[in-house]
């Protein structure tokens, strides 16, 4: 039996303007979405950065971790220090040499961030010997990174600055 509230016409051109509107709600939506995402700036992975490792005489001698976004990336760093050890076991992972959290470092390009570690801290003859470091983004820990080391390190007690913009901020004197 057929409705009696529309002709098989009417219903059509129902059904046809209904089509559009979803449409153009929907490239609305779209629209929006794609503008909210090209303003904001995500937080790194560990996956979208490459670091090196160099070697550093000051305060007694330390590594110098440089970060940058890959080619692409737009991401942020947070001003905590980095997820870092030598070995598995935990006393090789790095401690923070900073008490407070530091300002965020956006990357992109060019634009690096620096975290200096100190693999030993303690003034005696005691470590265990390291030629790599395992490295990631904190909070990031599944998807770590291992970097040969410029040299062989004599690992104790390691301290690792924040994330900063500045590589001069990032020395890590040892108490």
């Amino acid at each position: 039996m057929r409705s009696r509230f529309a002709t098989p016409s009417a219903r059509l051109a129902l059904a046809a303007l209904a089509a559009v509107g979803v449409t153009a709600t929907a490239a609305g939506t779209a629209a929006a979405t794609a503008d909210s995402r090209s303003t904001t700036v995500r937080a790194c992975a560990t996956k979208d950065l490459s670091f090196k490792v160099s070697l550093k005489t000051q305060a007694g001698g330390y590594f110098l971790v440089t970060a940058k976004a890959k080619s692409g990336v737009t991401c942020y760093l947070e001003g905590v220090f980095p997820s870092a050890s030598f070995g598995s076991s935990a006393d090789t992972e790095v401690a923070p040499a900073e008490h407070a959290v530091s300002e965020r470092v956006t990357l992109s390009g060019s634009t690096a961030a620096y975290t200096g570690i100190n693999p030993k801290t303690t003034n005696d003859d005691f470590g265990k010997q390291f030629d790599f470091l395992h490295l990631s983004v904190a909070g990031d820990e599944t998807n770590a990174v291992t970097l040969t080391l410029p040299e062989t390190a004599t690992v104790d007690r390691p301290v690792a600055t924040n994330w900063h913009a500045d590589p001069a901020d990032a020395v890590p004197f040892a108490n």
